[in-house]
């Protein structure tokens, strides 16, 4: 049994005055992208200089505006690194390089001596506030905690001003999610009475969810009361830096952006300690979904699935929000034919606002194709069979068709698993478009009777077939040329049929275009059903050919 009564809820904090709840998420924030600090550190074998180059201009070119590249005051690798984005010029003016050291001077000395060139950057200082931390890791009071910040503040502060570029200052109360949230504030605004920041010179006040302890909602309560509780709130711009460990990162950082934060700091596709830091893309791609400019260019997610693999190692899971292989895909037959139905309208109302079950976005939209919408295994239904068909192949079968073909693609996929579109093709030729044996229909000529007074009909059909390989012909009357087939079909093969649908549509446009055409027919000695499809130039010989499509498929050129 589960030893739950080791662990303890994490407290919560009591704000019925909050107001996040009721507000709505209206525009992007500012994005700090952290792949090449955090992600990196997260990576079982991190990115070399080349590599972290390489996605360093990819993170511009998507349009991240604050990107923090390391730590280069511990480690070598990584001043290397920040040095060749100085010296090769590779950092844009409009793009701010963030830094992250540790409140002690020979880190904060080496650091700046890292940026050294650069025309703006951002100074990321951090120190642990929580009260666990506070008492295992450095057993030292909130004074002594306070004073390492402002300390830290001071030291930047004093190489800033002799500084040839701009510095900004950031500074997180690290494991902010444990810690008290007065003393929060009270070391928050120590830094920032040190600092001295103006709403022309603000300084970022970064409040992480280091590690998740609670749910999203608490966090979004920290957040506000944090918010509504600043100094010269105008002066700072409040940051969230939320991880992942209970699987909630995305929605952390959501609900804090309701509750005040101007700033996201996250990786592509959530790589980072442990479980992950927060998903930006998922994060903008909500927005997008949401009709609102996420303000990154993440229109082709394949591009950035290609770089990201190839940079950090780490695949991307099948079923990852908007960027897995089968987000896009259905099995299910139910959803398959909401789907189909969905895009369907779509076309039919000529609507530009995107609207179909199952899909949140149009894939197309991200780069991605509608070839893998809907795939077929054993669980799909009819829909999902008729929705490849007509999006694949252009075949738009009849309703009552649907669940016959599809019976016949079970069957395959029950013994196989997933059925591709190739393959049900080729199952539809086998058991429609190819049933020419025994009774295979040659030739066909039609003559218009006029509807004389003589016969109630007015066409005559006289058609040239083989069965079972032997040349016949037959003569049939009636009114059209399929009625006049049909009992001309009876007559020659002494059998019992009715035609109980026709449908027909044409398979592409231009002058070249083929028809194809349904016949849904009865047999009426045993009362079985079936559908037959036959495709050719001539609308009439199209409809003819299903006609014998049929009569192979109900057995009846056996019966003699």
């Amino acid at each position: 049994m589960l030893n739950y009564k080791r662990y303890r809820r994490n407290p919560v904090i009591n704000y019925p005055e909050r107001e996040w709840p009721n507000k709505e998420i209206e525009k992007a924030p500012i994005w700090c992208s952290v792949d090449l600090r955090d992600g990196n550190q997260a990576l079982i074998e991190p990115m070399i200089v080349q590599e972290k180059i390489e996605m360093f201009q990819f993170l511009v070119n998507l349009g991240f505006k604050e990107i923090e590249i390391g730590f280069p005051s511990a480690s070598q690798i990584e001043y290397d690194f920040l040095r060749q984005l100085i010296d090769r010029r590779l950092i844009p003016d409009d793009v701010t390089v963030q830094v992250l050291t540790q409140c002690r001077e020979e880190l904060i000395d080496r650091t700046f001596e890292a940026i050294e060139g650069c025309k703006q950057a951002i100074v990321h200082i951090y120190n642990s506030t929580s009260t666990l931390q506070r008492d295992v890791v450095f057993h030292m009071d909130r004074p002594e905690i306070i004073d390492i910040a402002v300390k830290g503040t001071k030291m930047v502060k004093e190489r800033a001003a002799h500084f040839p570029g701009k510095i900004i200052l950031e500074y997180s109360p690290e494991s902010f999610t444990g810690t008290e949230l007065d003393f929060a504030l009270e070391i928050c605004t120590a830094v920032q009475r040190e600092w001295q920041p103006t709403k022309e010179e603000p300084m970022i006040i970064n409040l992480p969810s280091t590690v998740e302890m609670n749910t999203p909602n608490v966090y979004a309560d920290q957040i506000e009361w944090m918010n509504k509780h600043f100094e010269n709130r105008e002066s700072i711009i409040l940051s969230v830096h939320p991880h992942n460990d209970r699987g909630t990162g995305v929605a952390s950082a959501e609900l804090a952006l309701l509750a005040g934060a101007d700033r996201v700091e996250g990786t592509l596709f959530g790589n980072g300690e442990r479980t992950g830091n927060v998903d930006i893309l998922n994060i903008a791609y909500n927005m997008f979904s949401q009709g609102i400019n996420p303000e990154l260019n993440i229109e082709k997610v394949n591009d950035i699935i290609e770089i990201y693999e190839r940079c950090c190692k780490i695949p991307i899971h099948p079923r990852h929000p908007y960027a897995g292989k089968l987000v896009f895909t259905a099995f299910s037959g139910s959803h398959q034919d909401a789907i189909n139905k969905g895009v369907h309208a779509l076309k039919e109302r000529n609507s530009e606002i995107w609207q179909v079950p199952y899909l949140p976005i149009d894939p197309a939209d991200i780069g991605r194709e509608y070839e893998p919408i809907v795939r077929i295994n054993s669980q799909s239904g009819k829909g999902g069979v008729a929705f490849i068909m007509d999006t694949y192949f252009g075949f738009k079968l009849p309703k009552a068709m649907h669940k016959e073909f599809a019976n016949v693609i079970q069957g395959i996929s029950e013994k196989q698993g997933e059925v591709s579109p190739e393959q049900i093709m080729d199952c539809f030729r086998k058991e429609y478009l190819d049933q020419k044996e025994p009774i295979h229909f040659r030739k066909l000529r039609v003559d218009d009777l006029g509807g004389s007074v003589q016969s109630p009909f007015d066409t005559r059909v006289t058609v040239i077939y083989t069965d079972h390989g032997v040349e016949k012909l037959f003569e049939g009357v009636g009114n059209g040329p399929i009625d006049a087939v049909q009992r001309g079909l009876q007559e020659a093969l002494d059998i019992r049929i009715k035609v109980l649908d026709y449908e027909e549509h044409a398979l592409q446009s231009g002058s070249n275009s083929q028809a194809a055409a349904y016949i849904h027919m009865l047999d009426s000695d045993t009362g079985h059903v079936t559908y037959g499809v036959g495709v050719s130039s001539n609308i009439t010989r199209a409809s003819v050919r299903a006609i014998f499509s049929a009569i192979n498929r109900l057995g009846l050129g056996e019966r003699k």
